[in-house]
């Protein structure tokens, strides 16, 4: 792979600042988002009243862990405009999320508020290895979903070229990315893997194509599945993090000299770690929930917005800001199968170790009287999709997840190309229990 280390003279001062400079500035910042968001959203000023707690209370960082959570309900009570803090007329654009388990949350932007969000896209795209100039495939869906738009005008305001593919139509996807020579692709690293399918599908060997970085992001992916596209494409496989309720993609970002977690980008974003069960904060270090209050945002401040992703605070290493190890799951995407907790990261490691089998897999969750039932539906490489191959993959699958996880599970082999696949997020667990 090539070194694609950014040059230290391109990086925003910021990035390479002491902490004491950083601490500093998040102080005189939060100062700002505790006002506005008091004095401009009626649901948060009542959520702060009622918890006995005003922004002149905040005189130092620790401070912060004095006011209430922000939950996604909240979002979702508020729907569609109740939690925006500047006029209506100022929003620049809405997005939301997809409301399949309910009403949808829904975000605005000011004009600044869109300025930031490209800023901070194009310092995670330079971080990743991406330079002016250089011609990026946006592969990310568009629309109310925050990937397409702020992969894009991110790549816009580095400099970039941008081809805005969007996701779907995997035959074009490699056409497209053969034919334009991008160099950086931003895609959900489950779609990637169907691209990579594509590939093989023609006989083409990936590690000819053009592609020399790719900034996964919108799912957790674990190191081996890394290791696995890099290993195809001879390319940096980077991760991005974002959610739409802070800003999107691009709230933090790991850097590709290092990739050794995501570097939060600290200026507009304040982490905490907390124990979801207590709601308590843990010291750096630690594993727990990742809280975000946002330090620059005019639309929709968030104070101690619950994340429910999972991750733990560490040091600076390329970047002096804090990274978050990189998401291991979420509290409310946790199996609790016969008491045993399982996390689908933890069936995806095993899935990449056991030789014969491909990184396409689904967990279905059923039940048989008053038994829970886990099986794990995976496919064959196409070198191992004999019935004798496949048999000895699914014995080896049964066996790790017994032995790590604790639990026993069904597992279902089958044949290249059987299991659903994507354009977006991955659907990675299927709950066909009846709900009680």
């Amino acid at each position: 792979m090539k070194d694609l280390t950014p040059d230290r003279a391109s990086l925003d001062p910021i990035e390479i600042a002491s902490i004491d400079e950083i601490r500093g500035l998040q102080f005189e910042r939060l100062k700002w988002t505790l006002h506005h968001a008091y004095e401009n959203q009626a649901p948060t000023r009542a959520k702060f009243d009622a918890a006995g707690v005003h922004p002149s209370d905040f005189k130092q960082l620790s401070d912060l862990s004095k006011f209430p959570f922000t939950t996604k309900q909240e979002l979702r009570d508020a729907y569609p405009f109740g939690l925006f803090a500047t006029p209506r007329e100022q929003i620049r654009r809405i997005h939301g999320s997809s409301g399949t388990t309910g009403k949808p949350t829904v975000v605005g932007y000011t004009e600044n508020d869109l300025n930031n969000w490209a800023d901070l896209v194009a310092r995670s795209m330079r971080a990743s290895g991406t330079r002016p100039g250089d011609i990026v495939h946006v592969a990310y869906g568009y629309g109310l979903f925050t990937g397409g738009l702020g992969a894009h005008y991110g790549a816009e305001r580095l400099g970039a070229t941008v081809v805005p593919v969007s996701g779907g139509m995997t035959q074009r996807q490699v056409t497209l990315i053969e034919d334009f020579r991008p160099t950086t692709i931003m895609v959900t690293p489950s779609y990637f893997l169907s691209i990579l399918d594509e590939y093989r599908h023609r006989g083409i060997d990936p590690r000819e194509s053009p592609l020399q970085v790719g900034i996964f992001g919108a799912e957790p992916w674990t190191d081996s599945m890394r290791r696995e596209i890099e290993q195809a494409f001879d390319m940096h496989a980077v991760d991005i993090y974002g959610l739409s309720e802070i800003m999107g993609p691009g709230v933090a970002n790991e850097c590709v000299e290092t990739k050794d977690g995501l570097h939060i980008w600290e200026d507009h974003f304040f982490p905490e770690i907390i124990d979801p069960a207590t709601g308590e904060p843990v010291p750096d270090g630690e594993p727990g929930e990742l809280v975000f209050t946002t330090l620059t945002k005019e639309a929709l401040p968030m104070v101690r917005y619950r994340t429910r992703d999972l991750s733990r605070l560490l040091p600076g290493t390329a970047r002096s800001m804090r990274r978050m190890e990189k998401i291991t799951g979420r509290a409310d995407d946790m199996i609790i199968l016969r008491g045993v907790n399982v996390f689908p990261s933890q069936v995806e490691e095993l899935i990449l170790k056991v030789e014969g089998l491909s990184p396409h897999w689904q967990i279905h969750l059923s039940r048989e009287g008053r038994m829970d039932q886990m099986s794990v539906h995976v496919e064959a490489t196409p070198d191992h999709a004999d019935g004798e191959s496949r048999a000895a993959s699914a014995a080896a699958l049964r066996e790790a997840i017994k032995g790590v996880v604790g639990v026993t599970a069904r597992i279902d082999v089958a044949a290249p190309g059987e299991v659903e696949r994507s354009a977006g997020k991955a659907r990675r667990v299927v709950d066909e229990r009846p709900k009680d």
